[in-house]
């Protein structure tokens, strides 16, 4: 990244960072396509929807047990650890995150929006009480002490809409921000993949990191080709050195 640019981060008076898969995989997080077990007769599409638990809440809550304890024993890595530092250094730093592996915030990170839930969480399929706690999601299936309902993941499933005010909430951030960073997303899953472009369209310097071209990358004001676990604690070391001149 070129000094201009790291200079244009220090200063800015807004930064958001959109984050996708890419940014998870060097620690691991599987991408629970059922390659062993009883998983592997089944695609993430016939489990991850509202008509699949309704018909059979017991498998689909099996196998969302089976997700999180994949993902409780993986651990943040360096490009986690570095938008930790991010958020500590610049102004109004913001991470938008189609990720719903909770490594964010197990890093530290504390300005985080889910656009896709966590997996961590759950919540009534009636009245939507929101439950952060182990010994729910630890159950075999729970019922909501509120209502006596069933109780879901909290992610967004396949043929749902994502959260109104997340989304609201990261279209404005976009729309007002200085620095735009996409990082380790594909660039393809609406309406996530229009904000770097909601941000283009507001005057934002937009850069993209990531190991592959996307749709993104000629839009991009630059293009840093790159695993991100690599380049993201790189780039803090050169964010302190400029920071302390």
């Amino acid at each position: 990244m070129k000094e201009s640019t790291l200079q244009k981060l220090l200063d800015s008076e807004s930064v958001v960072v959109l984050t996708g898969a890419g940014i998870s995989a060097a620690s691991g997080v599987p991408t629970f396509r059922g390659a062993d077990g009883l998983w592997k007769n089944y695609r993430p599409e016939e489990l991850a929807n509202y008509q699949a638990f309704i018909r059979n809440p017991e498998l689909v809550w099996g196998w969302y047990s089976w997700r999180r304890d994949l993902i409780k024993k993986v651990n943040p890595n360096g490009a986690h650890v570095a938008l930790v530092y991010f958020e500590r250094i610049l102004n109004n730093f913001f991470i938008v995150t189609q990720n719903v592996d909770n490594l964010h915030q197990r890093s530290g990170s504390k300005n985080v929006i889910e656009l896709h839930g966590n997996i961590m969480h759950s919540k009534c399929i009636d009245c939507e009480n929101i439950y952060f706690d182990e010994k729910t999601y630890n159950k075999e299936l729970p019922h909501c002490k509120h209502c006596n309902s069933l109780i879901r993941p909290a992610v967004v499933w396949f043929g749902e809409s994502l959260p109104l005010d997340a989304l609201k909430e990261s279209q404005k951030l976009a729309a007002n921000c200085q620095v735009f960073l996409s990082v380790g997303t594909s660039a393809v899953v609406e309406p996530a993949a229009s904000l770097p472009f909601i941000a283009r369209e507001r005057g934002a310097y937009v850069i993209e990191i990531n190991k592959d071209e996307t749709p993104l990358t000629p839009y991009a004001d630059e293009f840093i080709g790159e695993s991100v676990e690599e380049y993201l604690p790189e780039l803090v070391h050169h964010l302190k050195t400029l920071n302390l001149k």
